[in-house]
């Protein structure tokens, strides 16, 4: 018994119909604004730019508190400020990457799932291709086996007249 997907990817083949499909599109088109925002903050957290950019905020903080604030320091040392904000960055950006990793784990299962249906069908068109030439292999050796017949036929006459001429 084939499955439903088993049996619309053979539909497919015997109608001659594409199952291709841009499954970007397809996922795109049901992400929230939500999910876009997660996925962009996602990609710009998980860059180098953001990294770099960050080290430099960390190092323009710890230098400015400490040498040139010195004395009217904001955060000073052992900058309790900048371990909330820390924190708190930490505290927001992990579900949201957990969040835009779990969309990002869909879509790899439809993406799985579609390049499954794709290879089955190709795999159904190959077979049908073998089946083809097999029938093609098959009836040229029949054609072939008859036209051998048929010159050993002639031989055969040829040979008998030839036989018959020679004996007196």
């Amino acid at each position: 018994a084939l499955s439903k997907l088993e049996s619309r990817v053979l539909q497919s083949a015997l109608d001659r119909t594409t199952i291709s499909k841009d499954t970007n599109k397809a996922v795109a088109f049901h992400q929230t604004f939500g999910d876009r925002v997660a996925d962009t903050i996602a990609r710009i957290g998980g860059s180098w730019s953001f990294i770099l950019t960050f080290i430099a905020f960390l190092v323009l903080w710890t230098f400015g508190n400490v040498w040139l604030l010195s004395r009217d320091a904001f955060d000073p040392y052992p900058f309790i400020f900048l371990n909330l904000v820390l924190s708190m960055i930490a505290a927001l950006q992990a579900p949201v990457i957990m969040m835009s990793q779990n969309r990002q784990t869909e879509r790899d299962r439809i993406d799985a799932a579609h390049d499954y249906e794709v290879n089955l069908k190709a795999e159904i068109e190959i077979m049908a291709l073998h089946e083809k030439l097999d029938e093609l292999r098959h009836s040229e050796i029949i054609g072939m086996r008859d036209e051998i017949l048929r010159l050993a036929e002639q031989v055969r006459r040829i040979d008998e007249k030839l036989s018959a001429r020679q004996s007196p």
